[in-house]
C-alpha cells in the first residue's frame, strides 16, 4: 500500500476534518494517507515561522499539505512556482511537491462553486456583496464572477486590500464588475447575496461579521466558516428568512479537489460530503 504523508498549515485548526476526509478518501483508493495538523496557535507561534515550516516539510517529505488562514498569501513567496487559478485569485491553499519543487494551488475556488452549485443552483447573482478580501475572500470572490455575478461589492476592514482584490479581479475577469466599498450598509442594502470570508464566526473567533438587521430574506447568505457549521451570521440569516450556503459545502469541494492534487486519483464528491456530513 503506497503511504503518503499530508498535511494543513494554519491557525486554530485543531477541529478541522481535513485529516478523517483525506485518510478515509485515501484509503478508498488503496492510499496509506497521514494527514498532519501544524497548527501555529497550539504551537505558541505566529506566522513568522512559516518559512522554515515550509522548509521542513520539503525536508520530511511530505507529499503536499493544505494552507489555510493566515498563511494563503504569506506562503506565495515561499513556494517555487504557482497554478494559473492561484497566480489569479493571489493565494494558495494547497500546496503540492513536484520533484524537488513546491507549487501552489487553490482549490478554495473551484470548491466554493461546486458547494454552492449544489446548494443553490438557481441563486440571484446580479449583486453580490464579498465580506473579507483575505484568502478565501480573493477566491469566491474569483468564482462567483466566474459564475456569472453582475456586480461583486468587495468590503474589507482593510480598505487598500479590498481595492487591490478588485484591481485583481477586473484585470483577469471581463466586465470590470467588481468595486470595493466601506459602506457595509448600504453595500447589502442592494445586494442578492451575501459571501463571507473572514475569520468571525469561527470557533476560535465567535460573533457576528455584521448586524443581525442587514438581513434580508430576498438575499441569500453564503458562509466559508465550517467549524462550527452552524455559525452565529447562518443562525441570523435562518432567523431572516435568507436562503443560506454553510461552510461544509465550500470545504468539502476544495477537499475533493485538493485530493486529485496530492494523488492523481478522482475522490469520489458525494462519499466525502457524506463522510463530512456525518462528522458534523
Amino acid at each position: 500500500m503506497k503511504r503518503l504523508l499530508l498535511g494543513l498549515i494554519g491557525a486554530g485548526i485543531q477541529r478541522s476534518l481535513a485529516p478523517a476526509l483525506h485518510e478515509e478518501e485515501g484509503r478508498h483508493h488503496g492510499l496509506q494517507v497521514h494527514y498532519q495538523l501544524v497548527d501555529l496557535d497550539a504551537a505558541g507561534v505566529g506566522v513568522e515561522v512559516l518559512p522554515e515550516l515550509v522548509r521542513a516539510a520539503h525536508a520530511i517529505g511530505f507529499a503536499g499539505f493544505n494552507v489555510t488562514y493566515p498563511c494563503k498569501q504569506l506562503i506565495i513567496p515561499l513556494l517555487d512556482c504557482l497554478s494559473d487559478e492561484a497566480r489569479a485569485i493571489g493565494a494558495v491553499n494547497t500546496v503540492v511537491r513536484d520533484a524537488n519543487r513546491l507549487v501552489g494551488h487553490n482549490t478554495d475556488g473551484s470548491g466554493w462553486s461546486w458547494g454552492f452549485r449544489r446548494a443553490l443552483p438557481h441563486a440571484d447573482l446580479e449583486r453580490v456583496v464579498l465580506l473579507g478580501a483575505g484568502g478565501a475572500g480573493s477566491a469566491c470572490g474569483d468564482a462567483v464572477l466566474r459564475l456569472g455575478a453582475q456586480e461583486l461589492v468587495i468590503v474589507d476592514k482593510d480598505r487598500a486590500r479590498a481595492c487591490a482584490l478588485a484591481a485583481r479581479l477586473n484585470e483577469h475577469l471581463p466586465g470590470d464588475r467588481a468595486r470595493a466599498s466601506t459602506e457595509l450598509a448600504s453595500a447589502i442594502a442592494g445586494a442578492s447575496g451575501l459571501i463571507h470570508a473572514t475569520p468571525t464566526g469561527m470557533a476560535g473567533a465567535p460573533g457576528m461579521p455584521l448586524p443581525e438587521d442587514l438581513l434580508r430574506a430576498a438575499m441569500w447568505v453564503s458562509e466559508v466558516v465550517y467549524v462550527p457549521l452552524e455559525t452565529p451570521l447562518l443562525k441570523a440569516a435562518r432567523r431572516a428568512g435568507c436562503a443560506i450556503v454553510d461552510g461544509g459545502h465550500m470545504n468539502v469541494g476544495q477537499a475533493v479537489d485538493a485530493f486529485k492534487l496530492f494523488t492523481g486519483e478522482d475522490a469520489d464528491a458525494s462519499r466525502m460530503e457524506n463522510h463530512f456530513r456525518r462528522m458534523v
